[in-house]
């Protein structure tokens, strides 16, 4: 599956601790492991090369086929695992079949660098020295110095590594030169080795082609060629089946030369099937150490960058290594051939001498070996050759210089492996420098971030949420100008409806809530505030302490339209046009031309400056709620999900309710069961539908893509609209979204906390809006399944069945509760089925009938009064049952089937969650009022429906507002007094068109707010004959969608009753079970009205729970736990200061 796992605080802690290792030691541990995989696996290669030496004694000349076998399945080990990953990848991703002419040149790439790795180790190197073999593994830097130098030319950002990849080129052809002289003068009549030093330059310039793909999608980038940009393009496209042929082509070139060198040397295959048990297990555990060192060394490797240990973890081990391997091969070799020589003056080996190196005993063996071969003998006698040759500090130093740009390479947190690296896997036989040389030769662009929070009402604590949670993230990411940062913030707090007029003044002051508000901004005393009169009213600019802006606009619903959708709709333009697309426009020269932002981004096409796409795609609007409480790292989490996934166009958290009361108890229960439950189930099957307004990040990119803010924008001319656009803006953004192509997202570790209803009256007025809302947006994508689908890779027909029957299932629930409820009184007053089903159409019958006449209020009263009586119902209920089992002497009852696989769905649920397990203790009070939401709520909504306004927060100001208006006195009448930030005092006047005032100075971007005030947000005219021709045709929008709503119920009821009528053909036959969970031989008759409740109820249930446990552990397996470690670790390595 492409999406990380989102279970990042299950077991954490416990992973995290290996062997008591805390994450702040991990570095360490990650150090030391690719330290020794380094060591094990270039010692392992070197053994190798070495017994594939003519000259060595370990193995005779007849055995050295099998040493030549080893190296191949060392090199062709890579490209069997990078098969495997291809088809694992296509299986479960579409993977487009590549065109002839790049499926050619990705062959012939791969043709050279597969010939050039096997002539190189397989050929050459068992015939050279033991510094040779150990740096002209450098050497294959080369082309990739040379096209970071082409690149760099081409490009003007990234010129500042143009010296060091020229020097780092030139570095190694010197080394070439170094080495064919060295080798070519000793004995100019011996052609062999001629042949070999050649072979090897040809091999290693071969080899070095292996990461073209690094380079020249960015020289691309930068080119006019339309073969290159199509080249790079299609590669990228068809990366799994260009993969899986080139892996085979890899195989096949290594295998044909291995198979043709052997017998033109004159030596025989049969030996691999007679070689002696010794050789075997020599050669056995050798290839093994060098396979599993090599994967695990590249692992550690990726974590290392993952955990941003990139330099003292990735780039330090991998340069060393060479040396390393150097120090403990030729020193111990060097005393080991002066004691050869000693022994053969009849002196005896005094192998002690050895045990202090390193104090690894096997060591001598091992330099015994290298120092057997001609190739080992000839260096070691050359005192003058005991140092490091020039060539191989050549070769060397060019890699060094060739991988310079890893030191200055900026990685995000959590950094996706295909965003590191170019190539999947690493090379077999050439781990250190595929590991360096396949980093991607590229710098990544930091993110802006536009902190939006809507206001109107909040109460003084609300409101020190929001700006504890602004400043918090002010101090985890400061802006400092000297220093650069992957993600800058800027925060925004829209508040509607901010002014009121005051008697006896000639202008419009702000009201209580924004006099709050402003005061909470006093407290923090911060000496950079700003004062700025807007067309719409004003708004005051403050540098926040570590740098940060935060700029609180106030809005006048007299000069520009009010209500959440169309502040939404204001900071969409506002920040995404105006502040991301003036940076890349010139204002001298687009002040008076199309190509002005504002002509831009309001629907005017420009004719020369293309928009940027770039400065779009890392953009992000978090919105939030005037109350929302996050800290920085649920923000970071959200980040990071944008930022890996590029068509991921907004990401939603965790959303917990907060306060006290029964009504908030409820919400903690049902918030926790809808997010471990549905959202989960959305995100695994398909994508999120909503994502929720008080704390979701939005990507530029996909807000303005097409049909997203511009239909957002659209007012409300239809009754339908009125539901569907107005009362669920943020599920409506997301249908949007969704209708596009974009992916929506929940990341369940992105904690945030809003105050919920603790009224039972703002509780369902609340639910009155989601309701029909919610129903509305899911028919519309209903509606568009085959374009959805067809659009949006990540929604499937199924999905959208899925969502079929959830709607269903939310339809059909008034009449489920009725079965419920008929079920439990049958039970309770030992009554026929049918009897007890009337018995439970009457109250809410006689309830459905009343609403149509009674006020809003009244019928809230009354459903508060039967939520109480059906509370304690339903714990009779549940004793009822309890005795009814006893009684029965089995479990095997609808009833007790359905309490029992409920509890069992919602313990397992919590325990799987085990930070939020106390949020079972709420399951109760969830579990009694269910009759009230799934019965009561859904009639109050159905006939409230063409109730549009917003419910929650109409009220008068709360108690304990910071300040409250003072009476005014007679200097006061005469003249306008504002509130002020700064000591001094400065008003703040909005007299209608006049945007001056004294002490105030205009902001920037107003003539854009003009135009696009203009545009989409004047203040909507009253009139009263469209408002009541719009309050008709809502009230019929009502009666249909009521009408149509209870005959559905009505239908499944009158379904049920006819098969409890036929209870004496139609029922299920069920094995009855005692309370010991054995078999009696007796049956269990299940009538229809039980069979009706649990097939209805149960079902969606199920799927959800099987959605849960996929998203929970499909990917925590033995290699995706080490991920989330990875991952967590690196999260917590980046976050433990805040």
């Amino acid at each position: 599956m492409e999406y990380l796992c989102e279970s990042l605080e299950i077991n954490l802690l416990e992973l995290l601790n290996w062997n008591g290792i805390g994450y702040w030691k991990s570095k360490k541990v990650i150090l030391s492991f690719i330290s020794h995989c380094l060591l094990l696996f270039q010692a392992t290669f070197l053994l190798l090369i070495t017994l594939s030496n003519d000259g060595t004694k370990t193995l005779s000349d007849g055995q050295r086929p099998v040493a030549l076998l080893c190296i191949g399945c060392v090199l062709i080990s890579s490209s069997v695992l990078l098969f495997l990953k291809s088809i694992w990848k296509a299986c479960h991703k579409t993977s487009k079949i590549p065109d002839k002419k790049t499926l050619a040149v990705v062959l012939v790439f791969e043709f050279l660098v597969a010939m050039g790795a096997a002539i190189l180790t397989i050929i050459a190197m068992p015939h050279l020295d033991i510094v040779t073999n150990i740096t002209i593994l450098s050497s294959v830097a080369v082309l990739s110095a040379l096209l970071q130098a082409v690149t760099q030319c081409t490009a003007r950002a990234r010129n500042r590594f143009l010296v060091p990849s020229i020097t780092a080129v030139l570095l190694i052809l010197l080394g070439y030169g170094l080495f064919l002289y060295l080798y070519i003068t000793k004995d100019l009549t011996d052609t062999k080795t001629m042949i070999w030093v050649g072979l090897a330059v040809g091999g290693s310039f071969l080899m070095s082609f292996t990461w073209w793909e690094n380079y020249l999608g960015l020289i691309s980038q930068n080119s006019s060629s339309v073969f290159l940009n199509e080249l790079c393009s299609k590669t990228k496209k068809c990366q799994n089946m260009l993969n899986m042929v080139s892996s085979l082509l890899r195989i096949a070139v290594t295998a044909a030369v291995l198979g043709a060198y052997v017998p033109l040397v004159k030596m025989d295959w049969d030996v691999v099937t007679a070689i002696p048990s010794r050789e075997t297990r020599i050669i056995a555990i050798i290839i093994g150490v060098q396979l599993i060192s090599s994967a695990l060394c590249h692992w550690f490797a990726l974590a290392a960058c993952k955990m941003h240990a990139l330099r003292r973890c990735f780039i330090l081990p991998l340069h060393l290594a060479s040396l390393a391997v150097m120090v403990l091969f030729i020193v111990p070799v060097i005393v080991y051939y002066q004691d050869h020589k000693t022994s053969l003056n009849g002196t005896s080996i005094d192998f002690e001498t050895f045990k202090y190196l390193g104090r690894l005993p096997s060591l001598v063996g091992i330099c015994g070996i290298c120092g057997e071969t001609e190739a080992g003998q000839h260096f070691f006698s050359n005192p003058f050759i005991l140092l490091p040759s020039g060539y191989a500090v050549c070769w060397w130093l060019g890699l060094v210089l060739a991988t310079l740009h890893i030191w200055f390479l900026s990685l995000y947190r959590i950094q996706r492996t295909q965003d590191l690296f170019t190539r999947r896997l690493f090379e077999g036989g050439f781990l250190e420098q595929s590991l360096l040389l396949n980093t991607r030769f590229k710098s990544l662009d930091p993110v802006k971030v536009f902190l939006c929070a809507t206001m109107w009402h909040e109460t003084q604590e609300e409101m020190m949420n929001i700006i504890i949670s602004i400043f918090r993230l002010d101090r985890y990411r400061p802006n400092k100008k000297e220093e650069k940062t992957d993600v800058t913030f800027e925060g925004h707090i829209y508040f509607d409806d901010a002014f009121k007029n005051v008697p006896g003044s000639q202008e419009r002051l702000v009201n209580e809530y924004a006099e709050m508000l402003v005061n909470i901004l006093r407290e923090q005393q911060i000496p950079d505030q700003k004062i700025l009169t807007t067309p719409y009213g004003g708004r005051v600019e403050i540098t926040m302490p570590h740098g940060n802006s935060l700029i609180v606009h106030f809005k006048d619903k007299t000069l520009i339209r009010h209500k959440k959708r169309w502040s939404q709709v204001m900071y969409l333009y506002y920040l995404l046009g105006w502040k991301v697309a003036t940076k890349y426009f010139n204002k001298r020269e687009c002040l008076n031309c199309v190509c002005c932002p504002s002509t831009v981004i309001l629907n005017v096409k420009p004719k020369l400056c293309p928009f940027p796409q770039k400065e779009k795609h890392n953009t992000y609007i978090l919105a939030l709620d005037g109350d929302t409480d996050f800290q920085p790292a649920a923000v970071m989490l959200l980040i990071d999900r944008l930022k890996l996934y590029p068509r991921v166009g907004a990401a939603c958290g965790r959303i917990h309710p907060t306060g006290t009361g029964p009504i908030v108890w409820y919400q903690k229960f049902e918030y926790a069961v809808g997010h471990w439950l549905h959202k989960t189930a959305e995100h695994v099957f398909g994508c999120v539908l909503c994502s929720p307004g008080c704390f979701s990040l939005f990507r530029g990119a996909a807000l303005m893509d097409d049909n997203v803010m511009k239909r957002y924008t659209m007012r409300s001319s239809k009754a339908i609209h009125h539901i569907q656009y107005d009362q669920g803006e943020d599920r409506w953004l997301c249908t949007l979204l969704l209708k596009q192509g974009w992916r929506v997202e929940y990341n369940a570790a992105a904690d945030a906390y809003t105050n919920a209803p603790e009224e039972f009256k703002e509780f369902y007025n609340q639910r009155r809006r989601w309701g029909p809302s919610t129903m509305a947006n899911i028919a519309d994508l209903l509606g568009c399944t085959t374009m959805i689908s067809k659009r949006n890779p990540s929604i499937s027909k199924a999905y959208m069945f899925y969502q079929f029957l959830s709607l269903v299932a939310g339809i059909l629930a008034p009449s489920t509760v009725i079965l419920m409820i008929a079920g439990s009184l049958t039970v309770l007053l030992d009554i026929h089925p049918s009897v007890a089903l009337v018995m439970a159409l009457i109250p809410p019958i006689i309830f459905l009938a009343i609403s149509f006449k009674l006020t809003a209020n009244t019928q809230i009263k009354i459903a508060g009064g039967m939520s109480v009586v059906y509370a304690f119902l339903m714990i009779i209920v549940g004793i009822s049952i309890s005795g009814n089992v006893v009684k029965e002497g089995t479990l095997l009852t609808p009833s007790s089937l359905f309490i029992l696989a409920l509890a069992s769905f919602y313990v397992v649920t919590a325990i799987l969650h085990p930070q939020e397990i106390g949020l079972v203790c709420y399951g109760f009070i969830y579990l009694i009022s269910i009759p009230s939401a799934y019965l009561l709520l859904s009639i109050y909504s159905m006939v409230n429906m063409n109730n549009v306004s917003w419910g929650t927060r109409e009220t008068a100001p709360a108690a304990g507002l910071a300040a409250r208006e003072a009476p005014q006195t007679a200097a006061q009448k005469g003249r306008t007094t504002g509130w002020s930030l700064n000591p001094k005092t400065v008003s703040w006047r909005t007299p209608g068109r006049m945007w001056r005032s004294r002490g105030t100075i205009w902001c920037a971007g107003s003539r854009y707010l003009l135009d696009l005030m203009a545009k989409y947000l004047e203040p909507i005219p009253e009139n009263k004959k469209e408002q009541k021709e719009m309050i008709d045709q809502l009230r019929d929008l009502r009666n249909k969608i009521t009408f149509v709503y209870f005959i559905l119920n009505a239908f499944w009821l009158i379904v049920t009753f006819t098969l409890q009528l036929l209870d004496s053909s139609v029922f299920i036959k069920v094995p009855k079970i005692d309370n010991n969970l054995e078999l009696t031989g007796e049956f269990i008759y299940i009538d229809p009205v039980g069979f009706m409740f649990i097939l209805s109820f149960v079902l969606l249930v199920v799927i959800q729970f099987i959605g849960m446990l996929f998203h929970r552990y499909s990917l925590v397996n033995a290699s995706s736990e080490l991920y989330i470690t990875l991952h967590y670790m690196s999260f917590m390595l980046s976050v433990r200061d805040i």
